[in-house]
């Protein structure tokens, strides 16, 4: 049950920001040793997760250190929700606070705290800069927040990371059948080896293999565009103030979860990948969705073209694509020029009938991890204000 204003906050205290943490400065500088290097371009908007990792070879000014366990929280424009715990050792962006918890403090806790839908729209709202607008520490350190006694403090994370292993679980098992799609349009695509009509491998039992501007193909096969199996548009801008984390629709971008809206701009099966930015993230959209105006979007023309044209845009030189000068760009024009194998139709209908059980398991896991991220950021800021307690295991909602 929901607790009375009295009960709401009995055993808890009522703390400054800089009473629970503080961010560390710990600096590391070009020409240290090598090790994995996280920038804002690595860290999921709103979905408290990592979607890349970089190197520090390509880093060339100084940036901070992180350990494992620290939290990384995304200072610049805070309102896109760049929060994750990383599990190895690295550097970060200098646009980027590392957090851990002082004595007292749970560091599971406190993610979820810095993570909190109110504590972002303080950070937003005490944002300085207005074309890039940063949180401002000075501010936030001198925050009143309600803490729980140290048992507490854990017995909340507990239930918020169990949601979160779910939607990791999730998340794993889905990289895994899409490994398998992978390994399947490899054998048939690249190297060629789809059933025949006795059902044996076709290049390895003397298909017929005739020449093309892309090397050899089988026979009865083609050469084309990647506008020759997609249609491909550009997403709309959506105004800050129409996103909503209490919105029916997701909002993507380029790295995925931007936020939420209450209009859709798009309902069909979608093919996503950064247009600025970000190249080389591709993503799949099933359901009604806001597109930003950062991605491209591929609709396949036929719906036995949709596995074939993910799978496909996969596979691009996204880099040899890239005409940005100061920030990475690809364009419409771009995109819908790379030269592609075009198979029959018999075997593109063959191909999405042999994938179909693995993308349908795959949208309905996707489906499962939006249901849980609901959920687990609904009852967050409701377990963080001790509007709902966890006593002895058990949640009193």
């Amino acid at each position: 049950m929901t607790v009375s204003e009295k009960q709401q906050f009995e055993g808890w205290d009522k703390v400054v920001l800089e009473q629970i943490t503080t961010p560390s400065k710990n600096q590391w500088k070009p020409g240290n040793a090598d090790c994995p290097y996280v920038g804002l371009e690595h860290i999921n908007e709103a979905s408290l997760t990592l979607n890349s990792i970089g190197d520090s070879a390509q880093v060339g000014s100084n940036k901070f250190r992180f350990d494992v366990g620290d939290i990384l929280f995304g200072k610049l424009r805070p309102y896109f929700r760049k929060v994750v715990r990383v599990d190895f050792q690295g550097i970060c962006s200098t646009d980027i606070w590392v957090f851990r918890a002082k004595d007292g403090y749970d560091q599971n806790f406190l993610f979820y705290l810095l993570a909190n839908p109110v504590f972002i729209d303080k950070a937003t709202k005490a944002s300085t800069g207005t074309r890039m607008p940063r949180a401002d520490w000075n501010f936030l350190k001198k925050t009143l927040w309600k803490a729980p006694s140290l048992q507490e403090q854990k017995r909340i994370a507990n239930v918020l990371s169990s949601l979160d292993d779910k939607i990791e679980l999730l998340r794993k098992q889905n990289e895994t059948l899409e490994a398998i799609a992978q390994t399947i349009f490899k054998e048939w695509f690249v190297n060629f080896n789809f059933p025949d009509k006795n059902g044996k491998p076709y290049r390895d039992n003397g298909g017929k293999m005739i020449d093309s501007e892309l090397g050899e193909i089988p026979e009865g096969w083609g050469v084309g565009t990647y506008s020759n199996v997609v249609e491909v548009s550009t997403g709309k801008g959506l105004k800050k103030e129409f996103l909503s984390e209490k919105g029916q629709y997701l909002v993507l971008g380029a790295n995925g979860k931007i936020g939420r809206t209450d209009e859709y701009l798009l309902d069909a099966d979608l093919i996503l990948t950064g247009r600025v930015g970000t190249l080389g993230t591709v993503n799949i959209s099933y359901n009604k969705v806001w597109v930003s105006d950062n991605v491209l979007i591929s609709r396949a023309k036929k719906s036995h073209y949709f596995h074939f044209a993910y799978l496909t845009l996969l596979r691009f030189n996204f880099e040899s694509l890239n005409r940005g000068s100061t920030q990475p760009l690809i364009t419409q024009t771009d995109i819908k020029s790379v030269e592609v194998i075009i198979p029959d139709e018999d075997s593109l209908h063959l191909f999405s009938r042999a994938t179909e059980s693995l993308f349908n398991k795959i949208r309905s896991n996707t489906n499962q991890v939006a249901t849980l991220e609901k959920l687990r950021d609904t009852l967050l800021p409701k377990l963080m204000s001790g509007q709902v307690r966890v006593k002895g295991g058990k949640s009193n909602a």
